[in-house]
């Protein structure tokens, strides 16, 4: 090497031990090198004759006395590229949807159903940090997650619909099984789940009492024994029902009666007692699951009403069906879905058993609209007409659950018209449809 000058080296190793930067970007293999040149131009390989050499602590012989100046830094377009997205990185880490204010953040995350948002935890830390956040998950709407059964014992009371994956909630209800040696869930309503307990392994059926829990939190609330259970050892089945609106997470009122209506009681979870009501349905006998809706209780009757009362057993109220249900087979079943009270029936007294699903268009007038029919032959087969039970609506789509006996469990889409099965019916014996809640638990729950 002559004074003053550096022998140009061809290789991409030499050029990487002169440079202060790993893997350095090189005239010969990077066009964008060349806006990054200093003034003067370069030689092949991007150095040029006036580059000198790095300092190495002694001066070559007949090299200046003055310190020779460092060589021009040359930033590589990757180190550039690489720190602006470190940069991004550090932003995304502080906040996970950018420049977006949090907000508007919570507001738009507050109405993406709770399954999209839980696999928004999988993104980053700051998203597993966001979506646990308890006050957005309580605001994420919900949908139908599945059915609890009316199961004995210790077996699993929960059916997961998607059939993927771990269920939202512990099929077992293991947290009520730490302090309830056996529990039966009784009614699902707005996230809720009523259940029979009993304090041993050897029960009697007129020995047990009621908790309330939330399957989605692990909270309960055990209530006080039930008047009508005291009154008389003799006493007829007595019915229990749920209600509760999560648009009013503070409170809960837990509904029974006797098969025939002559003794009613009402429990709230305001007052944590138990007020004995004058029944307005004398002589009704219910049949299949009620409905909570609009701050009402319904219930299908064997007299081809629909019975309803609101939650302080003040307002009693009667709802006619459509006068062709009258003529089914087999008593209709009620649900809720998309806000509106549904009924539907199964008629085998034609030539072709059917379903016919009405919707209740005006609330106040009584006014029904038929929404589908459908041939039971196109949902189980030429061989399967008789023996159909409807299980449950859909809360959120024109989707029904309808059980075969002698078989199979299925869904039916009425928009679609498409029909899948779901299990067997001994699977789904006496299911209850469950929908998910996460709002607060009043005080007094555990």
């Amino acid at each position: 090497m002559k004074s003053g000058k550096r022998t140009m080296m061809g290789d991409d190793d030499t050029a990487a031990a002169l440079s202060p930067f790993p893997n350095p970007r090189v005239r010969g293999t990077d066009p964008q090198a060349k806006d990054l040149m200093p003034p003067g131009g370069g030689g092949e390989h991007g150095c040029t004759e006036q580059d000198h050499p790095l300092a190495t602590g002694r001066r070559d012989e007949g090299a200046p006395s003055h310190p020779m100046p460092p060589p021009p830094l040359i930033v590589p377009v990757a180190s550039e590229k690489k720190k602006k997205k470190h940069k991004q990185g550090q932003e995304h880490e502080k906040h996970p949807a950018g420049s977006l204010p949090e907000g508007p953040l919570v507001e738009i995350l507050s109405r993406v159903p709770y399954k999209s948002f839980c696999r928004f935890k999988c993104v980053s830390k700051p998203w597993l940090a966001l979506c646990s956040d308890p006050d957005i998950r309580k605001r994420s709407p919900q949908t139908m997650a599945g059915f609890f059964l009316r199961n004995y014992g210790m077996r699993p009371c929960f059916i997961n619909l998607s059939g993927r994956g771990q269920p939202l909630v512990d099929p077992f209800l293991s947290f009520l099984r730490e302090s309830f040696k056996l529990l039966i869930p009784q009614h699902c309503c707005g996230g809720l789940v009523l259940c029979k307990y009993w304090e041993s392994y050897c029960f009697e059926e007129d020995e047990y009492n009621l908790v309330v829990c939330n399957p989605a939190t692990k909270k309960w609330a055990e209530l006080p024994p039930n008047p009508i259970q005291l009154q008389d050892e003799d006493e007829e089945e007595v019915e229990e029902y749920l209600c509760f609106d999560p648009a009013v997470p503070s409170r809960f009122m837990v509904f029974t009666h006797t098969w025939d209506f002559t003794e009613v009681t009402i429990y709230s979870s305001d007052t944590g007692r138990w007020t004995t009501v004058e029944s307005g349905w004398i002589d009704k006998t219910p049949i299949g699951l009620p409905v909570f809706l609009n701050g009402t209780l319904h219930l299908m009757t064997t007299e081809y009403s629909i019975v309803t009362v609101d939650t302080e057993g003040k307002v009693w109220g009667q709802i006619d069906i459509p006068g062709n249900m009258r003529d089914s087979s087999d008593y209709p079943f009620i649900g809720q879905s998309q806000g509106r009270l549904y009924a539907w029936c199964i008629n085998d007294n034609v030539d072709v058993c059917q379903l016919l699903v009405w919707a209740l268009e005006d609330y106040g007038g009584a006014k029904w609209a038929l929404k589908d029919t459908v041939n039971i032959s196109e949902l189980f087969g030429r061989d399967r007409y008789k023996y159909v039970e409807p299980l449950a609506i859909h809360p959120d789509c024109d989707l029904i659950f309808l059980t075969d006996r002698r078989g199979k469990a299925i869904s039916y889409d009425m928009d679609s018209k498409k029909v899948h099965v779901i299990g067997t019916h001994e699977t789904f014996y006496g299911a209850i449809p469950y929908v998910p809640c996460f709002a607060e638990w009043p005080s007094d729950g555990h």
